[in-house]
């Protein structure tokens, strides 16, 4: 466990320090399981399964075909990409594939709008349209509909969120509010990643390779029928990844691994039923760069490395149910079970989701989606001098409704979409959260849209329970006085009202443009003030608590525009490039004396981004793919300077080689510019820094027909 810290400046010049505590956790070695699974794979290829659906080639596709595609995170039903009223981007297969990316983050890094920041070995910052730290509390996560989020702070564990990327179907993401019908933390932005059908991948498949960074790594996976209604596949991964230097360039003692194994079926019940069971299970350790309290006279806390127990899974059933061609509905409900082992604050916690959804056509002009929600979790998390929760364990529950309606004004041409939710949770009561949503069609190949949200950030356990001593001084008079952050029990929801609007169009077959443009009005934004002072006997010797506290007490707006462009100037040639360019301006209530803050939001994501992605298909069976990410210069406030994170351009390159239709040899390089660069400064979050370094890897794949 880390923290880190930043200076709160009160009146007459004295200076608090604040500390936001994040965590990290660990877990046990298993890689024998990988090596068992894939002896299971072989004595199953001899049994002649059904040949495993072949890859989808997007080669021949026109531009129009792919803004085409179905989503559903807009709107909680499918709608063409091309007349959706929302800032969405799609990443296919094709492009994980394509991507040479080993982890789910780095995928991300295509998408213009998002911050995507690595800040050790095992850890990333990720966010939309500002407001990026370790555990960015204002981005919804979601893994086929189930919610990848930790209640304690309001963020994602990312080295936890995971699954063999090739099984991803897509990968969906809104830059913008989605809180009219995903609820509370869709705040900037939501990332809904969907996995294949078990249909899509039967057979065997066998994948392996290792580089400098990736030392090691390979997934075992096996997919077939149970009788005549039930595709199922199963599958095992490990991997193995070597330290990253420190930001002194030395050893960043941050090197993990993880074993996992999952499943996955889907059954056809009826004609009009259909049922999809799937879970996991993972273990594994990490190291990081932690910072403790070494005991109460301390004057600051200590680096001191550790290793990370993680432990956990999940399990989900999805029932759909069809009424008729325009009527449908869909029952969700999953169970998630994790344990992040750490000496400072050890974490069990357990989650029960249960999600309702009916959709139907109600005349000829309207389109209805309602449904309800429900969440439990309880957690146990553990205590120590640095960083305690009060009470230590807590249960809490969350009952939302929601419903909207698509109106076609115009049939195929204008239609307006009104959405609200209604969400309760136990520490601020009710929330409202609603929407207006219109899109116009101008003609075959183009259309405007335009959005007016409202979103909430709802208070989580690190805004209300979380304790962390900071450390001591002493004082004129020989006092000694320990600084200690407490969170506020009467923490609010941060609010956000978003304005909206954007254009599409593919102007040939060769060429699309999807532009946005946004408007953000925060309200009620955290800052950090100092509160009460009170004497104190234990732990030894007595002593005077200064405390901080949470408080909401800035507000401000954010403004930008997002492009997105596919270029195919050749058959077998695609070209991608995005900018996103964002302005951010903070400022604080008069009874805040909070300044550093305001500066960090500002400063803390990148005012200009772009990307140029390019897929070649030199010859049959070889391809070549390039990306380019640039990424404008961070100043994180830090407790005691000022860290400028220079701007950088990240290159990564790949080629791949199908000799056979089953089997395909790549060859990758990440980070190619700079034996090693700098992308983030975890400030706020729980562990030291590191530099990603330059890396290479080769990887076999091979499909078991």
């Amino acid at each position: 466990m880390d923290v880190r810290a930043r200076s709160v400046g009160s009146e007459g010049g004295d200076a608090y320090t604040v500390f936001a505590c994040r965590k990290r956790k660990t877990l046990r070695r298993a890689s024998f399981a990988f090596v068992c699974a894939a002896l299971l794979v072989i004595p199953a290829y001899s049994q002649a399964p059904q040949p495993q659906q072949q890859e989808k080639d997007l080669t021949d596709q026109s531009l129009e075909d792919l803004m085409n595609i179905q989503v559903t995170s807009v709107s909680k039903k499918e709608q063409k990409l091309s007349r959706t009223a929302a800032a969405i981007f799609v990443i296919t297969e094709e492009d994980i594939r394509r991507s040479g990316a080993t982890n789910i983050p780095d995928l991300l890094r295509m998408v213009p709008g998002m911050d995507v920041g690595e800040i050790n070995g095992s850890t990333w910052a990720v966010s939309a349209r500002g407001f990026n730290e370790q555990f960015s509390d204002k981005l919804l996560v979601m893994i086929d509909g189930r919610v990848v989020y930790t209640p304690n702070f309001a963020g994602v564990y990312w080295d936890t969120a995971d699954c063999p990327l090739e099984d991803i179907e897509r990968i969906e993401v809104i830059r913008g509010p989605g809180g009219s019908i995903w609820g509370a933390n869709a705040v900037n932005g939501v990332i809904s990643i969907f996995t294949k059908k078990a249909s899509e991948t039967k057979g065997g498949l066998l994948s392996a390779g290792a580089g400098n960074v990736q030392q090691g790594f390979g997934l075992a996976q096996y997919g077939g029928n149970v009788g005549g209604n039930t595709q199922y596949r199963v599958y095992t991964k490990y991997f193995n990844l070597d330290d990253m230097p420190s930001l002194t360039g030395e050893n960043g003692g941050d090197g993990w691994h993880m074993l996992r194994a999952g499943f996955r079926t889907d059954s056809a019940l009826s004609a009009k039923d259909a049922l999809t069971v799937e879970g996991d299970l993972y273990s594994g350790r990490e190291g990081e760069l932690g910072f403790v309290l070494p005991s109460i006279t301390s004057p600051s806390l200590v680096a001191l490395p550790e290793e990370i127990d993680l432990t956990g899974g999940f399990l989900q059933g999805v029932w759909d149910h069809k009424y008729s061609d325009i009527s449908d509905s869909t029952l969700q409900v999953s169970y998630t079970r994790y344990t992040r082992g750490d000496r400072e604050e050890a974490e069990t916690r357990d989650t029960i989701d249960l999600d309702y959804k009916r959709h139907f056509a109600w005349g000829e002009r309207q389109d209805i989606v309602w449904g309800l929600g429900y969440g439990y979790t309880s957690d146990r998390i553990g205590s120590s001098l640095t960083v305690s929760f009060n009470p230590p364990g807590r249960t809490l529950q969350v009952f939302n409704g929601f419903v909207q309606d698509e109106v076609a004004l115009v049939p195929d041409r204008l239609y307006l979409t009104f959405g609200a939710k209604l969400e309760h949770n136990d520490y601020t009561g009710f929330g409202f959260m609603p929407s207006v949503r219109a899109s116009w069609t101008l003609g075959k190949n183009q259309m405007v849209w335009a959005a007016v949200s409202k979103a909430l950030r709802a208070p989580s356990r690190n805004d209300t329970n979380l304790v962390v001593n900071i450390g001591s001084s002493v004082a004129a008079d020989g006092t000694l006085v320990l600084t200690r952050f407490l969170g506020n029990p009467d923490f609010e929801d941060e609010r956000l009202i978003a304005y909206e609007a954007g254009y599409r169009q593919t102007l040939s077959d060769q060429l699309s443009i999807d532009i946005a443009a946004y408007y953000n009005d925060y309200d009620n934004v955290s800052t950090t003030e100092p509160s009460a002072s009170f004497p104190e006997a234990t732990p030894a010797p007595p002593h005077l608590v200064q405390t901080l506290t949470y408080q909401n007490l800035m507000y401000g707006e954010t403004h930008g525009v997002e492009i997105a462009m596919n270029w195919k100037p050749a058959r077998r040639w695609t070209i991608s490039p995005g900018y996103a360019l964002e302005q951010l301006h903070m400022h604080t209530q008069p009874t805040s004396v909070d300044t550093e803050t305001p500066l960090f939001v500002e400063n803390g994501a990148p005012h200009q981004s772009a990307q140029l992605r390019s897929h070649v298909e030199l010859h049959k069976g070889l391809e070549w793919d390039a990306a380019v990410y640039f990424v404008s210069r961070l100043m994180n406030q830090g407790p005691t300077n000022d860290q400028v994170i220079p701007s950088y351009a990240r290159l990564d390159t790949g080629l791949t080689w199908k000799p056979r239709q089953d089997l395909s040899i790549g060859v990758a390089g990440q980070n190619l510019q700079s034996d090693h660069h700098f992308e983030f400064e975890d400030v706020f979050g729980s562990m030291q820094s590191g530099q990603v370094k330059r890396s290479a890897y080769a990887k076999f794949t091979w499909q078991i027909r």
